[in-house]
Parts: C-alpha cells; sequence; structure tokens
C-alpha cells in the first residue's frame, strides 16, 4: 500500500480529532476543502467553516450579544402590550409583532451558526508570497493604470467602504494564488478587469 502523508496549512488551526488522512486544508468562502490523497486518486470534502479575524468575530460576538439583550426584551414586550388589546386574531399590531420575532430570531440562529462555524486565523502564520483570505493586495489597472488595494476577508466581514472584499467576490476569487508581478485576467458583471499584482502583505 500507499501511505498517507500529512502537510500543514498555513494560517490556519487544524481541528483535533481529525482523521488522518487529512493532508491540507484549503479556504474557500465559507467552505473548507478537506483533500485525501493517496498513490491511486484524491478526495474532496467540504465542511461550513467560516475563517475570520479576532476582530471580526469581536464584532460577530457583540452583535449577537445585542440581538438576545436588547432587541429580544423590546420584541417580546411589544407582543405582549399588543396581546393585551383584545381579540388577536384581529389584531394586527399582535400580528407585527410576533413577525417581527420571527425574523429576529431567525437572523440570532443565522449569526450563532456562523459564530460556532469560525475559525480565527493567525495572521502570523499568513503566506504573503501569494494571494490568499487576509492577504492585503495592492493592485494595478492595466487599462487606466490606477492602482487599487483590496484586503480579502471572509464573505461576513465584507467592507466595500473599507477595501474589504468578501472571498467569493469575483474579483478575490480571480486573486487567489496569485502572486507578486502576476497579471490576471477577472471577470465581472461589467466586463473582464486586468489587473497586475504589485505587492502583498498583511
Amino acid at each position: 500500500g500507499s501511505r498517507w502523508r500529512p502537510r500543514t496549512a498555513d494560517g490556519v488551526t487544524i481541528p483535533g480529532g481529525v482523521s488522518p488522512g487529512i493532508v491540507s486544508f484549503l479556504s474557500v468562502g465559507y467552505s473548507l476543502a478537506v483533500i485525501f490523497e493517496n498513490h491511486f486518486h484524491s478526495i474532496i470534502y467540504t465542511m461550513d467553516f467560516i475563517y475570520m479575524t479576532e476582530e471580526g468575530y469581536k464584532k460577530l460576538s457583540e452583535e449577537i450579544s445585542k440581538l438576545e439583550s436588547v432587541d429580544r426584551p423590546e420584541v417580546i414586550q411589544e407582543i405582549a402590550e399588543a396581546r393585551e388589546k383584545g381579540d388577536l386574531s384581529e389584531n394586527a399590531e399582535y400580528s407585527a409583532a410576533k413577525e417581527k420575532q420571527a425574523v429576529l430570531e431567525d437572523k440570532i440562529a443565522q449569526l450563532r451558526m456562523q459564530l460556532a462555524n469560525a475559525r480565527i486565523l493567525d495572521t502570523a502564520n499568513i503566506d504573503t508570497s501569494k494571494v490568499g483570505i487576509l492577504s492585503k493586495v495592492t493592485l494595478t489597472n492595466m487599462k487606466n493604470n490606477q492602482q487599487r488595494v483590496f484586503t480579502i476577508v471572509s464573505d461576513t466581514e465584507s467592507n466595500n467602504k473599507e477595501g474589504k472584499i468578501g472571498i467569493s467576490t469575483p474579483i478575490a476569487k480571480g486573486l487567489l494564488g496569485k502572486k507578486p508581478g502576476d497579471i490576471c485576467e477577472i471577470e465581472v458583471p461589467a466586463g473582464v478587469l486586468t489587473f497586475r499584482i504589485d505587492e502583498i502583505n498583511i
């Protein structure tokens, strides 16, 4: 037989209790591709992990805390006040408050799922020789010679005003794995953009 040859992944803390067949982790958007590999074949499985910065994890925790400690009690109070107004079958305020509660609880559940699946990336171990998540990339648009700076983050942390683009966006996907000096053509809804990668930092 063939032998499994494990490799580590830069910048990612590999969870404990993982099968010895796992040889590498590749983060793609919200997914983590787990590659099993031997002499004959490779098999790729995906798990819903979300990679984010420590700052992003803190913001997510704070948002959940506010929703649960402030927004939830307010909605419960609205429901109680609406219920006191009589016949619930014809009580528009009660129906609206219950709908608001359902939306809120759904949002809390989604954010808690994100928090449970979150993995904090250690920036000290990020490879800056090529573009990956948390890379701060300086680009030159080859059409107009203008420079842009993007930081590739998880989709939950994307913020266009701050130049943070989600890893599942077309531009981020087109940059992943590229190195300084590379020319890349990226298809976006408006057409094809051609960039030269000038610099990669964290």
